[in-house]
């Protein structure tokens, strides 16, 4: 029976390393400089024609919309490097002041061809070929090679689709929504006692680190975002885009809104230092409440990454009965609240700030508001496709809709 378990285990990993997005990765990059070495043995007079692989490799991205749209810059990096070499090699040859300004004039023809952010790519190129080229040649057989590899590496993503990263993307936004979870439990914690201001102060430097997280996933959603784009293998991907993407900008606006809540928990610590944030009653309440917003965030981040429809509705009916709860108990401490300010009114001003940023939270994340912004975010998509490509949607209006209608409809699981 051990055995058996420990079999099924080695299964399951190997199929989840199978998947994975860098293994898969990985392997479609050194299968496609492998073809395209193999077809330049063929073609290219070279005996190791290492620049057809090279150019592979470097075409090869990591989703098929940026090898569709930085591909092209990539290829002419690497000619215009090529050119600029075959030039030096005829001229000059390879010496310590030709590689000076070998490495000036690429880079100079690389803003001249408008290759972006591949302009070093031009100087790399050249001196590559360079130290390897003596005769002309052999010199323009490296620009065969380079297209060798340039058709390989464009044609291999096209038959075999990168993978896709939302599966990261997703994982991202859910470890985020924990990491604000943790914090607004700490902050409920402190609040049922005396909170010294310089505890106070921590837990609004942990606020503040999250922007630093809020960048890392954002990397994490673009790169899901362009996996999905032209992607043969992904269903509704503008709305898989929409949905990811609008959930991580209302986390984030959480995030913020938590900060400034923080913010004022410390300045109402300094005030009433050593006196407790709240009557017990009060911070009983307003721990109460934040652990409730916590694991409402945690269920809207499961929420806008899920992608099974029944998964989904229950998803959103958790979020829906969390956040009418917390909405019960954020009245209570309304009340508390008020009559803490009728018996003394010093700090009136920072319990009305405590009160309005639960209230942001809460609304930024109430379903009616979420499906509000996804139709919003949707029709906007759609209206910029229609001013960019009119005819692709002249076109895309005159198929039929039982032709375009996928099976399922949006709430396929993105595989």
């Amino acid at each position: 029976m051990r055995v058996v378990r420990e079999w099924t285990a080695h299964a399951r990993e190997f199929v989840r390393r199978h998947r994975d997005p860098v293994t898969v990765q990985a392997v479609r990059s050194a299968v496609a400089a492998t073809v395209a070495y193999v077809i330049a043995l063929r073609l290219s007079p070279e005996e190791a024609p290492l620049t057809a692989p090279l150019t592979a490799l470097l075409v090869v991205q990591v989703t098929l919309y940026s090898t569709l749209t930085t591909g092209v810059r990539r290829v002419n990096s690497v000619v215009a490097g090529v050119l600029v070499a075959i030039l030096f090699s005829l001229l000059v040859g390879l010496t310590w002041w030709s590689l000076c300004l070998l490495i000036l004039a690429s880079l100079v023809v690389g803003h001249l061809v408008r290759v972006d952010e591949f302009v070093p790519e031009v100087a790399i190129s050249a001196m590559l070929v360079l130290g390897v080229t003596t005769h002309g040649e052999y010199a323009w057989a490296r620009v065969v090679e380079t297209l060798i590899g340039a058709v390989v590496g464009l044609g291999f993503n096209l038959l075999l689709a990168p993978p896709v990263w939302v599966e990261e993307a997703g994982e991202s936004i859910e470890g985020l929504a924990r990491r604000m979870r943790q914090l607004m439990l700490s902050i409920g914690e402190q609040a049922t006692g005396p909170t010294p201001p310089h505890q106070a102060a921590d837990r609004l430097h942990e606020a503040r680190r999250l922007d630093h997280d809020i960048v890392e996933v954002d990397a994490a959603l673009r790169q899901a975002e362009d996996s999905l784009r032209l992607n043969p293998r992904v269903r509704e991907g503008l709305l898989h885009r929409v949905v990811l993407r609008t959930g991580l900008d209302t986390l984030e606006i959480c995030t913020v809104v938590l900060r400034v809540l923080a913010r004022t928990l410390t300045d109402l610590a300094k005030e009433r230092e050593p006196e407790r944030l709240f009557e017990p009653e009060t911070g009983a309440t307003f721990d109460e409440l934040l652990s409730e917003i916590a694991d409402a965030v945690v269920s809207f981040a499961v929420l806008v990454t899920t992608s099974v429809s029944t998964s989904a509705e229950s998803a959103e009916d958790r979020l829906a009965s969390q956040l009418r709860q917390a909405a019960a108990t954020r009245d209570k401490l309304a009340q508390l609240l008020l009559d803490e300010v009728q018996r003394d009114p010093n700090q009136w001003e920072l319990h009305g700030a405590v009160l309005t940023e639960v209230n942001r939270i809460l609304d930024e994340m109430d379903t009616e508001h979420r499906t509000r912004r996804l139709f919003e975010e949707l029709d906007r998509h759609t209206r910029e496709q229609r001013e960019r490509l009119p005819r692709l949607t002249r076109l895309r209006e005159r198929v039929p809709a039982r032709l375009r209608r996928e099976p399922g409809g949006a709430a396929h699981r993105v595989k």
